[in-house]
């Protein structure tokens, strides 16, 4: 019989090649296994949908405000002439990019430990509406500090996202979160196709559209789709206002129907209204061992995210793909499209089939191949023709590009299902109901804490690596981003191990 690990032609595949079919068959088995010796789950607690759609309603605010810069952040720099080097304006919008999780991560935890004394709605209703805000003054902003501190400020506010991901906790439970969970998943891949298209489409209107042509919109490029998505996050929060109710179970309890929902959680929600410090929380393996690796998830998963961006927007000649702003925001919209996809049809089934920690190992194993793929996209543009007026590629050329980017953006976005994955790791390894905050504030601090400086290194790192034509040097970006990616498929397997360390 055929060696398993070996290749069709007869050779070794990759170590992470086979390392990624172990997982494979480890997932498998222990699935079966479990499957065998666990009894039939409960009948599924029917999920209150009127809250579950008001709270994917507010979670589409935060991926469009924060995407619909990505198509002309590169352009937004170049025009306010920084540098006149165009392969180093990577190095400033690394910096504006960085800026919003830097200050993600200063409010973050204290947004979330709020949460816990006066309830999660007012918190998500304020962050919501000072996004907005934040949006607003970054359109009007003509130099490099002004949108710095608009971005700082929305970052600031959009701190409520571990209390977001409480409120999901809270209203689901273990017999129905494998449905709740991936259509809240949806809300990210959503918004990650609005808010670049809105970003690409809407920018520079004045040269795109005559009803637009104003010296108001001359003045400021970039204004027309930052009043889009506040428009859009200040309807999120007057829809939330309304219709947002509050799952702070010590804040539910005083409320009429407080001994219903006690029972229907089957004791799920014990009542303790003190929740756990941070000193106990991290005396835990597991939780340990998800802040650490959602740490490396996070720096891999924006390391990417700003990577391709800048990979597209650079010169042919220099080692990229020579996009224009739309045709990044379609190349982002698509991803996002792939990203429904997955989480509508695919996520819902993973769940309730494999073990949760093993299908994270196994998510993060894919990152190293959207990395070293990447640079085959400029080798295939630039063995078609090539207009040595326009620099553009031919057509069908083009087709085969995009087919590339295709494919990478899947990887990618399967890669990405560890965030949800992760929710539900972290939702599991909250010591007790009032804790459930306070435990979402520590492990996404830990992740913003990473994506705060992936930005500015990634960016960098790729502004730096094509400016040599030595290959090792050219490519050094690459080889750089796959080290780190093993690193955290290592980091990630921390997880299965720190869960059987959990006393039950």
């Amino acid at each position: 019989m055929a060696d398993c690990h070996s290749s069709p032609s007869g050779g070794q595949l990759p170590e992470e090649a086979r390392r990624l079919f172990d997982d494979y068959e480890t997932l498998r088995d222990d699935s079966a296994l479990e499957n065998q010796k666990s009894p039939k789950p409960d009948k599924p607690t029917p999920l209150p949908m009127a809250q579950l759609a008001t709270l994917c309603t507010v979670r589409l605010v935060d991926p469009i405000v924060f995407t619909q810069i990505f198509p002309y952040v590169n352009e937004m720099m170049e025009h306010m002439h920084l540098t006149e080097d165009r392969s180093k304006i990577g190095f400033y919008s690394g910096l504006v990019e960085s800026s919003f999780a830097v200050a993600q991560v200063i409010s973050i935890y204290q947004w979330a430990k709020l949460s816990d004394v006066i309830g999660r709605r007012p918190i998500v209703l304020l962050g919501i509406f000072g996004i907005g805000l934040a949006t607003l003054f970054m359109g009007v902003s003509t130099t490099l500090s002004g949108v710095l501190f608009a971005r700082s400020l929305g970052g600031l506010f959009s701190g409520n996202v571990a209390v977001i991901h409480s409120v999901l906790g809270e209203i689901t439970d273990s017999t129905n979160q494998a449905t709740a969970f991936p259509l809240y998943g949806l809300c990210w891949p959503l918004g990650a196709i609005i808010g670049p298209l809105m970003g690409g489409l809407l920018s520079n209107p004045a040269t795109k559209f005559s009803a637009f042509d104003t010296e108001l919109f001359r003045r400021y490029p970039y204004l027309l789709p930052c009043i889009a998505a506040t428009s859009i996050a200040w309807t999120g929060c007057l829809y939330g206002y309304f219709y947002f109710k509050e799952t702070l179970p010590s804040k539910r309890w005083k409320q009429k129907d407080s001994i219903e929902m006690s029972e229907r959680r089957g004791g799920e929600f014990e009542k303790q209204t003190k929740p756990a410090s941070i000193r106990y929380l991290t005396t835990l393996p597991v939780l340990r061992a998800l802040c650490i690796s959602g740490a490396g998830l996070s720096f891999i998963a924006t390391a990417f995210d700003v990577t391709f961006v800048l990979f597209c927007y650079t010169p042919l000649s220099q080692g990229g793909l020579a996009f224009d702003v739309t045709q990044i925001g379609y190349a982002l919209s698509i991803s996002g499209i792939m990203s429904i996809f997955l989480q509508l049809c695919c996520m819902p089934f993973l769940l309730r089939r494999f073990d949760h920690a093993r299908m994270y190992n196994f998510c993060m194993g894919l990152w190293p191949f959207c990395f070293v793929l990447l640079p085959g996209l400029n080798i295939l543009a630039r063995m078609g023709a090539v207009d040595a007026v326009t620099g553009e590629i031919a057509p069908v050329t083009q087709a085969f590009v995009w087919m590339g980017i295709g494919f990478i953006m899947l990887l990618a976005r399967c890669a990405a299902l560890a965030y949800s994955t992760s929710m539900i790791l972290v939702k599991e390894a909250a010591p007790d109901a009032a804790s459930l905050g306070v435990t979402n504030g520590l492990c996404q601090f830990a992740m913003c804490l990473s994506r705060s400086f992936s930005p500015a290194f990634a960016s960098s790192l790729l502004a730096f690596s094509i400016g040599y034509e030595f290959v090792l040097l050219r490519y050094l970006w690459v080889i750089v981003m796959t080290i780190i990616c093993f690193l955290g498929t290592t980091l990630s397997r921390r997880i299965a191990e720190g869960r059987r360390t959990v006393p039950r």
